[in-house]
C-alpha cells in the first residue's frame, strides 16, 4: 500500500506543478480575476478524468493476452513518465503573460483538460495500469493511489493559484524551479519502476 501511496503522491505533485494548458489557465484566471477563479479551474480534473478512466478500464478489459499487453503499456508509461521527468528538470519557470477568455472559469478548465492529450496518455499508460495493479492487492491500495494522486494534483494547483494571487514572483523564482527539479528526479525513479514492472509482467524478468 505504501508504494501506491508514494506513487500517487509523486505523480500528483508532478502533474500539479508541471507547466501545461490547465496550469496556465489556473494562473491566468488568478491574475485576471482572483484566487477563487483560479481554484475553480484547478478542480476541472475531477470532472474530466472520470470518463477517461472508465473508457480505459473498459478497453483494457477487452484485451486478450492481458499481462503482456499490460507489460507493454507499463513500459510505454515508463517512457511517458521519463519524458515528464526530463521536462520537469528543464523547467525554467512559468510565463505570466497568459490571456484568458471571457467564460466561466470551471468550464474553461474542463475544456482545457478535455482537449489536452496529456490526461489521456497519462491514464492509459500510467494511471489505469497502476489502478489495476493496486486492485490485485486490495481496495485500500487502490484508494491510497487514487486519493493521494488527486489530493496532491488538485492541492498543488490550488496552492499555485494562492501563491500567484499573493506573489507573482514565486512562479518565476528559484524555489519553483528547484521543486520541479526535485520532482523530475523522483519521476525518474518512478519511470525505472514502471520499466521494471513492465518487463516483469512480460516475464522478461522473473519475479
Amino acid at each position: 500500500m505504501l508504494y501506491f501511496l508514494i506513487f500517487g503522491t509523486l505523480l500528483g505533485l508532478s502533474a500539479g506543478f508541471a507547466p501545461g494548458p490547465l496550469l496556465t489557465l489556473v494562473i491566468s484566471e488568478t491574475l485576471r480575476y482572483d484566487i477563487k477563479s483560479g481554484v475553480k479551474v484547478a478542480l476541472a480534473p475531477i470532472l474530466t478524468d472520470f470518463p477517461i478512466i472508465i473508457l480505459t478500464l473498459f478497453f483494457l478489459s477487452k484485451l486478450n493476452d492481458f499481462h503482456n499487453i499490460l507489460g507493454l503499456i507499463s513500459i510505454a508509461g515508463g517512457l511517458f513518465i521519463a519524458t515528464m521527468a526530463y521536462e520537469s528538470i528543464r523547467t525554467k519557470g512559468i510565463d505570466l503573460d497568459s490571456k484568458a477568455l471571457e467564460t466561466n472559469p470551471l468550464i474553461k478548465g474542463i475544456l482545457a483538460n478535455a482537449l489536452n492529450p496529456h490526461p489521456y496518455l497519462f491514464w492509459f499508460s500510467v494511471g489505469v495500469p497502476t489502478m489495476v495493479a493496486a486492485m490485485e492487492i486490495n481496495i485500500i491500495a487502490l484508494l491510497a493511489f487514487i486519493v493521494s494522486f488527486y489530493v496532491f494534483l488538485l492541492g498543488s494547483k490550488i496552492l499555485l493559484a494562492v501563491l500567484t494571487g499573493k506573489s507573482k514572483s514565486f512562479l518565476t523564482g528559484k524555489a519553483y524551479i528547484y521543486i520541479m527539479r526535485f520532482l523530475g528526479l523522483a519521476l525518474g525513479g518512478l519511470a525505472i519502476a514502471l520499466f521494471y514492472n513492465g518487463l516483469k509482467l512480460m516475464e522478461i524478468i522473473k519475479a
